[in-house]
């Protein structure tokens, strides 16, 4: 069994874990309208962006005390934004620079673009005849995020890069437990991270997935999702290897499960049907019944074809308005942050299961009518009676993850 001995996060809601929970708690959304050349304006549509001006200042403060490197410089944005997390998660962890090194440490990083879409200036000077920078082309090839980060942590184990969408965090988690199951590594470093990306968001501009405003997840004035960048990353352990140092466990990843609806390129299936296997699948690695869910941190993107089959799926696996699960989302705080939104939200659900408390759907004030089930709202946030949960996850070409996390008392 995989536990959880450290957390990290940053994204538009903060750029650690308890900033995030602060603005998760107090409903502060910080959504803001892209530069100019990000989006012509008529196509404008607000981001989760995260705060933080310069990352990299704020892991060279972490990373001069923690792992007494010298200042890291020249690395893309999404690999700044996941050593923040991993860093975070590090120090949490209280595993030291030494000791680290000494392990076998496996990477497994979920992102959708992981950067390599920056390269549109390349593109357009090669195609206008003019010099390209070469640079360009060197930044694209060194742009495996896991490797990078052994490269800086000075660490060797097995590493993988998970590109399976919006999925791909939680994918990378539910790899990561494989790994320590099989004995593959000691300690793991999992999650996901994106950046923001003008390539992705012009496609999800051009399926009118896009909301002209902060996203509200499952109310029935939404307009669609908002893009959004950060990541959240965990170290995962074995129990034994945690216990042998003495590590403080915060929770356990318990089941993972995973399955494609086959359905449609972008579009889930009206009664989720991979959502259900999925949730199937983790429920029975986990060795427990839907019944024994207290909180599901739903994937909740804000779009009404999302929202109803995420919903319908959780009815139909025995889920009722009269015995629900408390439900909710955080992207009206956070946004879809593509690859990292498994990750990132993982963090948030072990947050709530160690705070015994919910804090409601950021946007949602009205419940579509819709829904099949009640969903926990912007105003209604609660206790939580429980120390189990769900975290689900979809994606584009029908890809449908679930995990069932513990905390730790």
């Amino acid at each position: 069994m995989a536990v959880i001995t450290g957390m990290g996060i940053c994204c538009g809601a903060g750029s650690r874990l308890e900033s995030v929970w602060k603005s998760l708690l107090d409903h502060q959304v910080c959504c803001t309208q892209p530069q100019e050349n990000f989006f012509p304006p008529h196509q404008s549509s607000p981001l989760f962006t995260v705060q933080e001006d310069n990352p990299l200042a704020v892991i060279n403060s972490l990373w001069r005390t923690q792992l007494q490197q010298q200042p890291l410089r020249d690395i893309n944005r999404t690999t700044a934004l996941a050593l923040l997390a991993a860093t975070q998660a590090l120090e949490q962890s209280q595993i030291g620079a030494s000791e680290i090194r000494r392990k076998r440490l496996g990477i497994v990083v979920g992102t959708t673009v992981g950067c390599t879409f920056h390269n549109e200036d390349y593109y357009l000077a090669w195609k206008t005849g003019q010099d390209q920078d070469v640079g360009r082309v060197l930044a694209y090839i060194d742009s495996n995020i896991a490797a990078r980060l052994h490269a800086i942590l000075g660490t060797s184990g097995p590493r993988a890069v998970v590109t399976s969408a919006c999925t791909s965090a939680t994918d990378a988690i539910g790899l990561a437990h494989l790994w320590l199951e099989n004995d593959l590594c000691d300690v793991a470093l999992a999650g996901g991270c994106d950046e923001i990306s003008r390539f992705a968001c012009h496609g999800f501009s051009s399926l009118k997935l896009l909301s002209p405003a902060p996203c509200r997840p499952f109310d029935r004035d939404r307009q669609g999702l908002n893009i959004g960048e950060g990541a959240g990353i965990l170290v995962m352990e074995s129990t034994g290897h945690a216990a042998a140092r003495g590590g403080r466990v915060l929770g356990k990843v318990l089941g993972y499960g995973c399955a494609s609806d086959a359905y449609h390129p972008t579009a889930p299936h009206p009664q989720g049907l991979g959502l259900q296997r999925a949730v199937v699948q983790a429920l029975a690695a986990a060795g427990i019944s839907l019944d024994d869910i207290a909180y599901i941190n739903a994937h909740g993107t804000g779009t009404r074809t999302n929202d109803l089959a995420e919903l319908t799926a959780l009815q139909h696996l025995g889920l009722t308005a009269d015995n629900p699960a408390i439900i909710q989302s955080s992207k009206g705080l956070t946004g879809h942050t593509l690859g990292a939104a498994g990750g990132i939200e993982a963090v948030i659900t072990l947050q709530s299961l160690h705070s015994q408390y919910a804090p409601g759907t950021t946007g949602c004030t009205h419940p579509d009518p819709d829904l099949p089930l009640p969903v926990l709202t912007e105003n209604d946030g609660c206790t939580l009676h429980g120390c189990r949960a769900l975290n689900l996850s979809l994606a584009f070409g029908g890809g449908n993850s679930a995990l069932v996390l513990e905390a730790s008392a």
